[in-house]
C-alpha cells in the first residue's frame, strides 16, 4: 500500500495539481462517474479501461498483447484520468501516476451501483463502455462484487506497495466521502486561485 494516504483536504489539494490521475474500486463503486466528472473540472483527457483498452465491440474482449500496449501508449501521455482496475496493468500504469482515487465503499454499496446501473442502461451501451455493449448482469459478475475486497483488493494492495508506494492515495469509503470531495473542489474553483 502507498506511504501517502490522504484525507479529502489533501486531495483535493493534490488535485489541483496533479496531471495524470487514476481512479480504481469494484464495479459499481462510482469510478466512472468520478472521473469522467473530474476530467471536466481539471480538464484532463478521460480514458475509460473498458472503453479504450479491454472490450471492442460486441463484448468481444480484446487480447491481451494489445490491450498492454493501449495502456502502455495512454500512460506516456502527458495528462490523463484514468478509471478502471485492472491490477494486472497497474505495474505499467502506478509508476506515470500523479494520486491514485480508490473507490472502497462496502460491497452493498457497488452492488446497488451495478444493479441501478442494468436498470438504467438495460438493453443500451453506457457511455463508457464499447460500442454495442449493452448493459449486462450475470450472478458470476455479483459474485465478483459481492468478493471484491477479499478477493482483489489485497492484490491492489501489492501492486500500490510494489509500484506505487510514494503514490499519494485517496480512499473513498462512501458516496458521502465523494461528495465531501465534490464540495470541496467546487468551493476551492469559485473562490478562485490560491
Amino acid at each position: 500500500m502507498s506511504d501517502r494516504l490522504l484525507n479529502v483536504v489533501q486531495a483535493a489539494a493534490a488535485l489541483r495539481t496533479a496531471d495524470r490521475v487514476l481512479v480504481i474500486g469494484c464495479s459499481g463503486s462510482g469510478k466512472s462517474t468520478l472521473a469522467q466528472t473530474l476530467s471536466v473540472l481539471f480538464t484532463l483527457p478521460y480514458v475509460s479501461m473498458d472503453r479504450d483498452v479491454f472490450w471492442m465491440p460486441g463484448w468481444t474482449q480484446r487480447p491481451r498483447g494489445e490491450a498492454l500496449e493501449i495502456v502502455e501508449r495512454a500512460v506516456t501521455r502527458p495528462r490523463w484520468i484514468m478509471d478502471g482496475t485492472s491490477p494486472g496493468t497497474l505495474p505499467l500504469r502506478l509508476p506515470r501516476t500523479d494520486l491514485v482515487i480508490w473507490m472502497r465503499p462496502r460491497r452493498h454499496v457497488s452492488l446497488y451501483g451495478v444493479v441501478s446501473r442494468w436498470l438504467r442502461f438495460r438493453g443500451r451501451t453506457r457511455p463508457e463502455m464499447a460500442k454495442n455493449c449493452p448493459e449486462r448482469l450475470t450472478l458470476e459478475f455479483l459474485s465478483y462484487i459481492w468478493n471484491f475486497e477479499k478477493t482483489e483488493s489485497p492484490e491492489i494492495e501489492q501492486k500500490l506497495a510494489d509500484y506505487g508506494s510514494e503514490v499519494p492515495v485517496f480512499v473513498v469509503r462512501s458516496h458521502a466521502d465523494t461528495r465531501s470531495l465534490q464540495d470541496f473542489l467546487t468551493s476551492q474553483k469559485s473562490a478562485g486561485p490560491a
